[in-house]
């Protein structure tokens, strides 16, 4: 066996070391369903065992579930188009944990670290599971998050344990716990200190020698709480969170309906019975695409960015040790939170004192709504001290990374840039948080533009996930290593594209927003507009979010661009619905009133004034047809940047897309959406839309070319034939 050690000790109690080779984590292979299994026969056969407790072997955790990266090709060749084969290829996990807790021996779990998905459905089938009692320990089913479900048994002995309502609440939500959590769910059995899980676990084996049979497969087993449709109690459960379901994924996603779908049915049956049906959802998730473009960039892709795929190789790392934070309004604020949580030394400078000092407060407030939460009053203000706000930017000496989050203008950004500079010399690497102002122009400011870089975040930036590195002209590879050696510091997710105005997520993120304005101008009511962008898969509607961001930074931008481009300019009626909402002091939610009205301790609403100063259309379009609009729009903004080579990967272009702006998760991104709708459909999707709406709509000659040869934007995976 490669993946486990077996060694029986003198009791009797086999010991399974779990170590899976070339992997930081332990993941569910072929090659550990092989030794597993192997492992189980002689459990089985072998009298000299009496029971076995599993373990780890790696320092990371105990297990992360199946190997998500080589899931495609693990299928059977054709097998999407074969739902048998589909099925008992995916039955094959189901089948060998239903084989391991009815071997007819005790088997314990002793778990330390990370115990998630595939790895945490293991330890279910165990008849015991100990768990080291300590805060990093995870454990959980996460598998929804990326489009998929539980399907090694997690959707049947879950609810078995805790009932079903607790057990879709987590599942459901790819909800993970801590050790104290799980045995207050009884989803643990025992909590120990860490290190002595494996002794905890054998003590256990040996005072219980018959206890090998789990609770469904005892006599006289009920289900908590009731199961089954007569069980008003069951009934009024799924009732509830299909509903919530139903408006939390607004139909778009596969894997929350399988999953009510599995528990329902499997709830009623026999274990043997359950895991079949179990099977038999998981299988139909997967033949989708939906769950292969999910998992690719959810997981695989995301992963892969956070490990530094787009790193310059053979360069050292540059850890951060003292940022220069230049602005303390809530991005500079906020950068300055995150750096000092991960054990930077930040001086947050701004022109005013009161100002600085009131980013550091900021950063209180933040931290102190964790306080219970793995924070510490000793912990907070240990963190606190990292920052100190000044005026001074004598102060900054020392500094070996700079941020720039000062006022979205170029004259202001130079200025600053350059006293920067008198201090810490042009060798620094200094970053720009602009949002829309070009990397290129702004680097003219540093005496040596290859050390100059964008770094962009986005608000808040204590809770959103992505970074967007941006490579001007002369950016050398030392400036984006820095950069991405910072990114992974603060344990960000991030994307590296070209120079390019407003950059990938700012361009692409804006065509929602105007698109949304367009059909307003055109009388198409807001209220469609608004639920149609939701019911799309978008967080809200383009004219929310519009008032979010506010209505005057979208103006500024427009008439900043209509400066610098001057001619080449290119008017919409988008542009005329901000102008005019600015001209009527409608800011957005900054000021109480934009799209929506924001009365003072009510719920937003819709400005009724919207249909009179944008007046309805005698003749409303089909949701579907502003879908289509909404989401083609967004499209084609993103195929033209990778045309243009603002964008390298379409794996950049994807997870910069779902984490940047909320593009509808369910597609795995755009570039994978336009993969599965074939580039031939959607070529002739967007001429269709040019010709009625106009040459925003109109497909680049890359795809064009694309459509016609058949490419797509991802290499395509060739899956493994069946045995």
């Amino acid at each position: 066996m490669t993946t486990i050690q077996l060694d029986t000790d003198a009791d009797g109690i086999a010991t399974l070391t779990i170590d899976v080779p070339g992997q930081s984590m332990n993941v569910i292979g072929p090659d550990f369903i092989a030794d597993l299994s192997a492992a189980i026969d002689r459990i089985k056969s072998e009298d000299a065992i009496k029971g076995a407790v599993i373990c780890s072997g790696k320092a990371s955790g105990f297990m992360g579930g199946m190997d998500l990266k080589n899931m495609q090709s693990m299928l059977p060749e054709g097998s999407e188009g074969n739902m048998t084969a589909l099925f008992e290829k995916t039955f094959v996990l189901n089948d060998l944990f239903r084989r391991l807790e009815t071997c007819g021996k005790p088997i314990a779990c002793a778990i330390e670290g990370t115990c998630v998905g595939g790895g945490f459905e293991l330890a279910l089938a165990c008849h015991r599971r100990i768990v080291a009692d300590d805060s990093k320990v995870q454990l959980g089913l996460p598998e929804i998050l990326v489009g998929l479900f539980p399907g090694g048994g997690g959707s049947q002995r879950f609810p078995r344990i805790t009932g079903v309502q607790t057990a879709l609440m987590y599942i459901l939500q790819g909800k993970l716990f801590r050790p104290q959590e799980a045995l207050g769910l009884k989803v643990v059995d025992e909590l120990v200190p860490s290190g002595n899980t494996v002794a905890a676990a054998k003590t256990w084996l040996k005072a219980n020698p018959a206890a090998s049979v789990q609770p469904w497969d005892q006599k006289g087993y009920r289900f908590p709480g009731g199961a089954g449709g007569f069980n008003p109690a069951f009934v009024q459960t799924f009732i509830g969170a299909t509903a919530m379901t139903m408006k939390q994924t607004q139909r778009n996603l596969n894997g929350p309906l399988a999953l009510l779908s599995a528990v329902y049915e499997g709830a009623t049956l026999p274990m043997d019975r359950a895991i079949r049906v179990e099977s038999k959802y998981f299988a139909k998730v997967i033949a989708d695409p939906q769950a292969r473009n999910m998992v690719r960039t959810l997981f695989v892709s995301k992963q892969a960015a956070e490990r530094g795929a787009r790193r310059p190789k053979d360069l050292p790392k540059a850890p951060t040790k003292k940022l220069a934070m230049l602005g303390a309004g809530m991005m500079g604020a906020g950068v300055a939170t995150v750096s000092a949580q991960a054990g930077i030394d930040v001086v947050l400078l701004d022109r005013d004192q009161a100002y600085a000092e009131k980013g550091k407060e900021h950063a209180r407030g933040v931290l102190s709504k964790r306080l219970g939460k793995g924070m510490t009053p000793e912990k907070l203000e240990a963190t606190l001290a990292r920052i100190t706000p000044t005026t001074d930017f004598a102060m900054l000496e020392g500094c070996d990374f700079v941020i720039e989050a000062v006022f979205e203008d170029t004259a202001i950004k130079a200025e600053v840039t350059k006293k920067v500079e008198a201090v810490l010399g042009a060798d620094t690497i200094f970053g720009s948080n602009t949002s829309t102002l070009p990397i290129t122009g702004l680097a003219h400011a540093w005496s040596k533009p290859e050390n100059f870089i964008g770094v962009h975040f986005f608000s808040p930036v204590e809770k959103m996930p992505l970074v967007e590195i941006i490579v001007g002209e002369k950016t050398g590879p030392e400036a984006i290593a820095k950069a991405l050696d910072y990114v992974a510091q603060i344990k960000k997710t991030p994307i590296v594209v070209n120079d390019s105005r407003g950059f990938y997520t700012s361009r692409c993120f804006g065509t929602y927003v105007q698109e949304g304005a367009e059909l307003l101008a055109e009388g198409v009511g807001a209220p469609l507009i608004e639920n149609v962008g939701k019911q799309l898969g978008m967080p809200v509607g383009p004219l929310a979010v519009s008032d979010e961001v506010s209505i005057e930074l979208g103006y500024k931008v427009m008439t900043a661009a209509k400066k610098e481009l001057g001619d080449a300019y290119v008017h919409s009626a988008a542009d005329d619905v901000m102008t005019k909402m600015v001209e009527m002091d409608r800011m957005g939610r900054k000021n109480a009133k934009g799209y929506y009205d924001y009365p003072e301790g009510g719920k937003k609403a819709l400005w009724p004034g919207l249909a009179e100063t944008f007046p309805l259309a005698a003749e409303q379009p089909s949701p579907a047809a502003v879908r289509e609009r909404l989401l083609y729009r967004q499209l084609i903004e993103c195929a033209r940047c990778f045309a243009e080579g603002v964008l390298e990967t379409p794996e950049d272009g994807d997870i910069g897309a779902i984490f940047g702006w909320g593009f509808a998760p369910w597609t795995g991104g755009p570039f994978s959406h336009m993969d599965t709708v074939g580039l031939a459909k959607v070529v002739e999707t967007l001429d269709a839309l040019t010709a009625k709406h106009g040459p925003r709509f109109a497909p680049t000659a890359q795809m064009r070319e694309m459509a016609a040869s058949g490419a797509t934007f991802y290499p395509k995976v060739e899956a493994k034939k069946a045995a």
